[in-house]
């Protein structure tokens, strides 16, 4: 009887090992993901952060040269100088090539047509490319917008009425604020269809301009299993974060219980200060993710 016992321990004692070695490999392999995972993080915030600076060189650059023209074209009280229309629109138009070649890497570029200068807006969210506009600009007395593709809930009017005339730097700059954050809406919309269709129940309501989002999820709220209705709203339309979220519990009455309110506090948190798929990330992977506004 010893031997056969002994054989019995010898076989539990060997399984036990194993189990514990395909733990330890399970949590080894989960902290190489994460640790590539926060590589990558880093590597994309560092480079972000590399083009502000380099984004805000360039604007020093540029409103530079636009001094040094400023003061050359000034003359003395005393003297008449009479400038040809044509000079003051060649003017505009070296000024417009100018902006784009100083701007190239913060998303604009160009090409001079028989009429002005053709102006190509490309947008961007957390290093990935997305979609590019265009605006068609002739160059004469007042400048207009022969043609573009910019999407026709975007205010381009508006922004060409308060800038095209006086500052086209600052009209290019803030069209592309608009597109940026729409593409930025827009991405993450599309991401959290299309990565976390399983968390969902039912399909995510948004508007054209992704400045409304409603959408119901599914969470744990301590040992109980409920359905979360998430409502997102950008006021800002410049920002692809909301400016107000509201999270409810479907099919359950008011209750002063605190854990449920702690949920929704945080819950509601995290949507003010990260992209939807971060928060949804977080979700799938238990981790805990920073309250401060992202960017």
């Amino acid at each position: 009887m010893e031997p056969a016992s002994a054989l019995c321990l010898d076989g539990e004692s060997e399984a036990g090992v194993l189990a514990h070695l395909e733990r330890l490999e399970a949590q080894v392999k989960k902290s190489e993901v994460l640790r590539r995972a926060q590589i990558k993080e880093s590597a994309l915030r560092t480079k972000i952060h590399e083009l502000r600076l380099r984004r805000d060189q360039l604007r020093a650059e540029v409103k530079l040269r636009q001094a040094r023209a400023k003061t050359s074209t000034n003359v003395e009280p005393d003297q008449t100088v009479e400038v040809s229309e044509q000079a003051v629109l060649e003017r505009q138009r070296e000024n417009v090539i100018a902006i784009l070649q100083a701007y190239r890497f913060t998303g604009f570029s160009g090409k001079l047509t028989s009429r002005g200068v053709c102006v190509c807006i490309s947008t961007a969210f957390e290093g990935t490319l997305l979609d590019s506009y265009f605006v068609d600009l002739v160059i004469e007395k007042p400048l207009w917008i022969h043609h573009h593709s910019v999407p026709a809930f975007i205010p381009l009017e508006k922004i060409a009425a308060q800038f095209l005339q006086t500052d086209i730097q600052r009209f290019l700059f803030t069209l592309s604020d608009y597109l940026n954050a729409y593409s930025g809406r827009k991405y993450q919309a599309d991401r959290l269809q299309s990565d976390f269709a399983a968390s969902l129940a039912g399909p995510l309501q948004r508007n054209a301009l992704c400045n409304l989002l409603s959408f119901t999820y599914k969470e744990n709220v301590g040992a109980q299993s409920m359905l979360c209705c998430a409502r997102l709203l950008y006021k800002n339309l410049t920002k692809t974060l909301p400016t107000d979220v509201t999270v409810t519990y479907q099919g359950m009455e008011a209750q002063s219980n605190t854990l449920q309110s702690e949920h929704q506090e945080s819950h509601e948190t995290l949507f003010l200060t990260n992209p939807i798929h971060r928060v949804f990330a977080s979700f799938s992977q238990g981790e805990k993710l920073d309250s401060r506004v992202w960017s």
